[in-house]
């Protein structure tokens, strides 16, 4: 069972984000805020869902949550800053998009950097102990594969619409075959290891 809320009488934030470890595509994060009576015995990690629960979830709290938002970061951004800062100021420009500031953040994983003056809790595996973290990672997955699959329009060679821009086999071998995109990390290793190596020293 997911807990409500760290703060009982704070007006309390999740933070998680999603597409971190991909090799195309922005990453992704959302902000919740749940009204403390809030309840729904099917919310948990967006990783344990399928994929119609997470977006029969997606409108529930939206419809439900004090206010949520989604921040962006494009792969360019991630290029120039690295993967994990851009991991927390997407996570920061989804706090700037709330309509009611949080007194307190509750962030997924165990790195972030301090959101103006705003206190915050980094929770490891938070996303499968709080409400407000799960609800956060459904809005950032469901936003993100949303993103990828109108990409996948755009290149369907990656096979986007299924891997979602992460490093599977077919999409090292999409690469390999048909070169990078204006949506690729570029700063990523994008053939794997044994194949980098050769196209370095080759």
């Amino acid at each position: 069972m997911l807990l409500p809320y760290l703060h009982e009488n704070l007006t309390e934030a999740g933070c998680d984000e999603a597409g971190r470890g991909c090799l195309a595509g922005a990453v992704y994060a959302a902000a919740v805020i749940l009204p403390r009576d809030f309840r729904d015995g099917r919310l948990n990690d967006s990783k344990q869902l399928t994929e119609r629960q997470r977006y029969a979830l997606r409108e529930v709290i939206e419809r439900e949550a004090v206010a949520w938002a989604v921040g962006v970061v494009s792969p360019q951004e991630i290029d120039e800053v690295n993967i994990l800062r851009a991991s927390i100021l997407a996570m920061h420009r989804a706090l700037d998009g709330l309509s009611v500031r949080p007194q307190h953040v509750l962030v997924d994983g165990n790195r972030f950097r301090p959101y103006r003056d705003v206190p915050h809790t980094t929770v490891v595996k938070g996303d499968g102990k709080y409400l407000s973290i799960a609800a956060a990672s459904i809005l950032a997955k469901t936003y993100r594969d949303d993103y990828m699959l109108r990409l996948h329009g755009e290149f369907p060679g990656y096979g986007w619409d299924r891997n979602k821009g992460y490093p599977t086999r077919q999409h090292r071998e999409a690469i390999a075959k048909y070169g990078t995109t204006p949506y690729h990390r570029l700063t990523f290793n994008l053939l794997g290891r044994d194949r980098q190596l050769a196209l370095d020293f080759g």
